[in-house]
């Protein structure tokens, strides 16, 4: 992939720029983390040698300061609601994402409920966290937030949730997702703190949008593509251009809230640190792009790829068909189109020829690769084999796949596990290829080709299954689909 974000750069400015902001408020700074502290996958998309764990690399640079906070939604528990890029649920995340800071050595002090209320679910995690030696922390539904500023910054509102005991000087407030109290949770801690005693401060460390870059740059497009779910709609930020003659690019939700934040400020502090949500922010990224050109194809490839999700989200039943128009719109907006993407119409021709699900990629070097599903292999995982041997070199009708092993392995899916399928899917193919790569040098020569797949643009002509669809993501393959599914099947197996 070529490189066009300066991600060494970012580090250093970024963490600069949170180390000078807990200076200016003393004792803590509680920083409300938006979007992925890792696996940002979008982000390294976009702005081509961005590392998705650039953040968290940045906090691990200053980690003896750093403890780390997480909220989840108690509706979230109740509802199961689940992370559709890992496919679990937000509470299992919330298990993963401890796991995942304390491996690598950042300190997480506490969980907090947000909108807690006794019910079993709840109960129920809130119990397996403490089993854990975990620290839960109960915050509660305030009636008429944001807007009933007297009630919120009260003993019966902010000071009616329970108060988080932290012990370093930045506290990064992060969840599963969006819509989990995180402010909330910041302007607890505020509250608590000013009555207390204690000089503490708030910033919000979201990626994007860049404050920086104009309203029409395609790493901004590109972040309303990727939210369009969520409705949100980039716009300069009206406070901070009355305040200092400045153009500044934030979203609605935030330019939306900010009267009533400012307010809350004030009945914490005194008078409000802010003049706009843009003095809020403390993203650095814009300023460490060092090649437009590249920046601005890869953010056109990406808007391409949302318009597909968006299309089969609309399939599904998960977006109302108005999100295609305002696809189209960005896409128009970044001078892209469906064509910015070769292995589309490769890939769909070749359904035509075979009637049976394709799928098509395009390597490094330009070479668009195809395959279709056969009796032995799902699309998928042909399209795998097949752009490993183009890498290798090798002929694209060798047979690599032991008879043997695909038949103990077909053997097993039909008489131990009575699966249906028995088609060998993606993982299955590394998998049997791991194993004769032992005593088979072609074998492990393809192996050694998977690396290569990272970064490539790569289309089905029909729904993939689950599984298919986890490999080439963890692969790092950025994969569309069509909104259909193989002759209309409603339960999708291939």
């Amino acid at each position: 992939m070529k490189t066009g974000f300066d991600n060494n750069k970012y580090l250093k400015i970024q963490r600069a720029a949170i180390l000078e902001r807990i200076e200016k408020y003393g004792d803590k700074l509680y920083l409300e983390f938006g979007g992925k502290l890792f696996d940002d996958y979008h982000a390294s998309r976009v702005l081509p040698g961005f590392k998705p764990d650039s953040k968290l690399q940045m906090l691990l640079g200053i980690k003896n300061k750093v403890e780390i906070i997480i909220a989840i939604n108690a509706n979230d528990i109740v509802s199961n609601k689940m992370r559709a890029d890992v496919g679990i649920t937000y509470q299992d995340d919330v298990l993963r994402l401890i796991d995942t800071y304390r491996e690598v050595g950042l300190y997480v002090s506490s969980v907090v409920i947000s909108f807690y209320e006794d019910i079993h679910s709840i109960i129920e995690f809130k119990k397996k966290l403490e089993n854990n030696d975990i620290k839960v922390y109960k915050s509660y539904r305030i009636n008429g937030y944001p807007q009933n500023i007297p009630l919120i910054v009260s003993n019966e509102g902010l000071g009616k949730n329970e108060y988080v005991v932290t012990t370093r000087p930045l506290i990064v407030v992060t969840a599963p997702g969006p819509g989990s109290g995180k402010m909330a949770v910041c302007l607890s801690q505020l509250y608590h703190e000013n009555k207390r005693g204690l000089r503490a401060g708030y910033a919000k460390y979201e990626t994007f949008p860049v404050w920086n870059l104009p309203l029409l740059h395609p790493v901004n497009l590109a972040y309303e593509a990727a939210t369009v779910d969520l409705q949100d709609v980039n716009m300069i930020d009206p406070y901070h251009l009355e305040a200092y003659n400045k153009l500044a690019v934030n979203y609605n939700r935030d330019v939306e809230v900010f009267p009533l934040l400012k307010e809350i400020f004030k009945q914490i502090y005194g008078e409000s640190p802010y003049q706009s949500p843009t003095d809020m922010g403390v993203n650095m990224v814009g300023f460490a792009i060092s090649d437009e050109a590249k920046v601005k194809d890869a953010c056109q490839r990406e808007i391409v790829r949302r318009y597909f999700e968006t299309r089969i989200k609309i399939y599904q039943g998960k977006l109302e068909d108005s999100a295609l128009e305002k696809i189209d719109f960005l896409m128009k907006k970044a001078e892209t189109s469906i064509e910015k993407r070769k292995c589309v119409k490769a890939c769909n021709d070749m359904f035509k020829i075979k009637n049976e699900p394709t799928m098509a990629i395009e390597l490094p070097n330009k070479k668009i690769v195809t395959s279709h599903r056969s009796e032995l292999l799902s699309s998928g995982a042909a399209l795998l084999l097949n752009a490993c041997k183009s890498l290798a070199k090798l002929d694209k009708n060798l047979l690599l796949l032991s008879p043997t092993v695909v038949k103990s392995v077909h053997n097993i899916k039909v008489d131990t596990l009575h699966r249906s399928y028995t088609r060998l899917r993606c993982e299955e193919i590394l998998l049997i290829l791991s194993i004769q790569a032992q005593t088979n040098p072609l074998a492990d020569l393809i192996l050694k080709q998977i690396p290569k797949l990272k970064g490539l643009e790569a289309h089905s002509s029909h729904i993939l299954s689950e599984v298919d669809r986890d490999t080439f993501k963890r692969l790092g393959i950025n994969i569309t689909e069509e909104p259909m599914s193989y002759k209309h099947r409603l339960y999708y197996k291939s």
